[in-house]
């Protein structure tokens, strides 16, 4: 009786071994037809639109000028005309088209509007950047010479509204018009390596935090229409604000980075442009913060 089970268990092992190696021949046979043929699916960024709010300045023009590198159209949406004419002139100098939306992605209304008006004047939407962000830092209860301060709801709440509330609107309203166009693209949310909760930051860490879930809920809802949705959560970026920074207080943050040095915006440009160009990366954050964790 044991020899017969031994029997048909090596016999069920031989088996699988022979479907397991028909699979791999399979595969790699398909994987090399692909790569002969030129069909390795990936998202060729000449010529698709990208939208990117914040797109006036800081990491949001970082990103623009860098996918103008490679070919893609861009609507920059931001708050601050000149800046945005700016980054637009910039990507232009590239030979690729762009144009500049004045927009607060706070606001439904004008979210609505502008992502109409940008498909009327691109036509196909095939990418989003929620970028457009800002601070208000501030400790929830604070007490200083025998005086007590609170974080106040005006600070929650303006950080909760620009940072999450206009994610929420962006991808909503961009969504809803590549299923309308039958587009498919990704949308990329920036969140930060301080969703995981940093001192002095409630309102900025609460906001990312629900960025990085609703990435994960989009990323699954939205698959259905070849649309991905993704994200990435930089540590300490050199940017304008960074560079107002007391040296002393840029030497502190910089010595708590094990690479010793803050990220360049370039390097999350090239992330941004990773999730778009791969057609497989969704529902997932990309940290980048030189091995810092928060």
């Amino acid at each position: 009786m044991k020899r017969l089970r031994r029997a048909e268990d090596e016999r069920a092992e031989t088996e699988y071994n022979v479907l397991w190696q028909r699979h791999s021949d399979s595969s790699r046979m398909s994987h090399a037809v692909k790569t002969i043929s030129g069909l390795d699916t990936h998202m060729e960024l000449k010529d698709k639109l990208i939208i990117i709010t914040g797109g006036g300045q800081g990491l949001g023009r970082a990103m623009a000028e860098y996918l103008a590198g490679k070919g893609a159209n861009l609507a920059l949406v931001d708050l601050n005309q000149e800046k945005l004419d700016q980054a637009v002139a910039a990507c232009q100098t590239q030979g690729v088209q762009a144009r500049a939306y004045l927009c607060n992605v706070a606001n439904e209304d004008q979210v609505v509007e502008t992502v109409s008006r940008i498909a009327d004047d691109f036509g196909t939407i095939h990418g989003l950047v929620n970028n457009a962000g800002i601070l208000r830092d501030g400790l929830l209860v604070k007490v200083k010479d025998g005086v007590m301060t609170k974080l106040s709801l005006a600070q929650w709440q303006s950080v909760i509204d620009v940072n999450l509330t206009g994610v929420f609107l962006s991808t909503r309203e961009v969504a809803a018009k590549m299923i309308e166009q039958n587009s498919q693209g990704a949308i990329i949310n920036i969140s930060s390596i301080s969703r995981a909760g940093n001192i002095g930051q409630t309102n900025y860490s609460a906001a990312k935090a629900g960025v990085a879930a609703a990435t994960v809920t989009w990323a699954r809802e939205l698959a259905r229409y070849g649309i991905r949705v993704a994200g990435v959560a930089p540590g300490f970026i050199e940017t304008e604000m960074t560079g107002s920074m007391r040296p002393e207080a840029l030497e502190k943050m910089t010595s708590a980075i094990p690479l010793k040095r803050m990220g360049k915006p370039d390097e999350i440009a090239h992330s941004v442009a990773y999730i778009l160009e791969n057609d497989y990366f969704s529902g997932r954050i990309l940290e980048l913060d030189g091995a810092m964790r928060i």
